[in-house]
């Protein structure tokens, strides 16, 4: 958030506040709602779908473009509005009503959420990382969202609203990566649950008395917020092509949009009729955004024309992973940290977790050889892995997970004797430390001074026998690749 504020402000901002200002005076002025339900309504439409957006952007590689970038920034602000968003319309529901909580205790009660989440969100993780399993961890987070939603729902907000601020205390927490690991199963299964349940709710009867109107609104919702996107990106030097593909991809209205007209129904802004109109109108942009895309992409992505986006991707993740980050991977990231090198850490030790925080890089709490958490990490832009981690039979999986998947990184692997370098040889992996070897040659030398020898002469004398036990290991891995030639013919 802090990289990209400058985006994020300047074009989210802009295309949040335009967009609702725009259709709040068209349905103000022209549909003659009264001022509240105008700017809950423009504040609702000025939504993208995350959900819809971001897939798009993956499945056409533009989302680590600048473009794609500047996409990205916009849908980030209307996520960080959602919160004032659902404050507004809470507020202009008790204006209309007598009773409710004021307006004032709402926000003070999100305020507190947020400030005792952010000091007991991470200790209480912590502990349940060191005492129980991934699933009880998950169950803990799941724990977490049920209590704050009941907790803003008995200060008078929405319950949608309390899950809402219980993933951004998840998402600020050294666990989140696990965490977001474990659910990913779910993610696909609850999220078209609740488009299933949206789509269930659609009062298709609207549509049927009203198919011109709805229809015309709903084309011009897809025009009018790509014509804005598309302007924005230009205006900040995007190529025409790329400013009018992301404004296609986030032109449509978003799945916020219906917690904001189920919380304006129950407050009393909307009726419920206008807001199953606007129900429809953003149902039906979305099944309108994936056709424009594809024809878009159809017309200008052909064999006789340049490629749509000429831009160099701009990936910000470490080119260097350390999959365990104990005693031996610790010492790697003090030198890298002191030469200014940015890497990554994985390691599903909790104590080890906050200890990395201490050094300012990235940090994933989970099991390193998960493909779905590696590729969470950025093993994918990465140039070389250090396995660090303590247990043989994880690092040799680890190794084979890699090689199979991303042959291109360079693997550098801990060893814990000569049979284990061996077997890391016999991988592929041409670049391994033994953790005792180097150690056990230092305190030798040592030794040898003490005992009389000066430095130079103790220095040759552990040369001599490195040399010879190399020897002796590459006559070992030369013969079991010669066995395994063999047995494999």
């Amino acid at each position: 958030l802090w990289r990209m504020r400058n985006q994020i402000l300047v074009s989210g901002g802009t295309q949040l506040l335009f967009s609702a200002l725009a259709i709040g005076l068209v349905t103000y002025y022209f549909i003659g709602l009264n001022i509240a339900a105008s700017i809950t309504i423009g504040l609702a439409l000025a939504l993208s779908s995350t959900a819809f957006a971001i897939q798009l952007m993956n499945e056409q590689r533009i989302l680590n473009t600048p473009p794609g970038q500047q996409g990205f920034s916009m849908l980030l602000m209307q996520d960080i509005a959602v919160i004032p968003i659902l404050i507004i319309v809470a507020s202009f529901g008790q204006q209309q009503s007598d009773g409710g909580v004021d307006w004032y205790v709402s926000l003070g009660a999100v305020v507190a959420v947020l400030v005792i989440g952010r000091f007991l969100v991470n200790p209480s993780l912590r502990l349940v990382a060191r005492y129980g399993s991934g699933e009880v961890m998950t169950a803990a987070a799941l724990f977490l969202v049920l209590v704050t939603a009941l907790a803003m729902s008995a200060a008078g907000l929405s319950m949608g609203m309390g899950a809402f601020i219980a993933g951004i205390l998840l998402a600020d927490s050294s666990f989140k990566h696990q965490l977001e690991t474990e659910i990913e199963p779910f993610k696909g299964l609850l999220l078209g649950l609740f488009f299933i349940a949206i789509g269930m709710n659609l009062d298709l009867s609207l549509l049927a008395q009203e198919p011109a109107f709805i229809l015309a609104m709903s084309i011009a919702l897809v025009a009018f917020k790509c014509l804005v996107i598309a302007l924005i990106l230009k205006a900040a030097k995007q190529s025409l092509r790329d400013s009018t593909r992301i404004g296609l991809m986030l032109s449509q209205g978003g799945e916020f949009a219906f917690v904001v007209m189920t919380l304006a129904v129950s407050s009393m802004v909307l009726s419920p009729e206008i807001a199953g109109r606007v129900n429809l109108i953003v149902g039906i942009s979305m099944a309108l955004t994936s056709p424009l895309v594809i024809l878009y992409a159809r017309s200008f992505n052909t064999p006789n024309c340049p490629p749509v986006y000429e831009h160099e991707s701009v990936s910000h993740d470490p080119q260097v992973i350390i999959a365990g980050f104990g005693r031996f991977g610790q010492i790697t990231a003090r030198v890298l940290s002191a030469n200014g090198i940015a890497f990554t850490a994985l390691d599903k030790d909790a104590e080890h977790i906050e200890f990395v925080r201490k050094f300012g890089n990235k940090v994933f709490f989970g099991d390193a050889t998960r493909l779905d958490l590696l590729k969470k990490a950025g093993i994918e832009e990465a140039r070389v892995l250090l396995v660090a981690i303590d247990t043989p039979y994880e690092i040799n999986q680890l190794v084979t997970l890699v090689k199979h998947e991303f042959p291109h990184i360079k693997i550098v692997a801990r060893a814990r004797n000569r049979i284990h370098a061996a077997e890391l040889a016999q991988m592929g992996v041409s670049h391994f430390v033994r953790e005792m070897f180097a150690g056990g040659l230092k305190a030798c030398e040592s030794v040898l001074e003490a005992y009389g020898y000066t430095e130079g002469q103790s220095k040759r004398m552990t040369e001599v026998i490195a040399n010879h036990d190399e020897k002796i290991l590459k006559e070992v891995i030369a013969k079991d690749l010669k066995f395994n030639g063999l047995v494999s013919a």
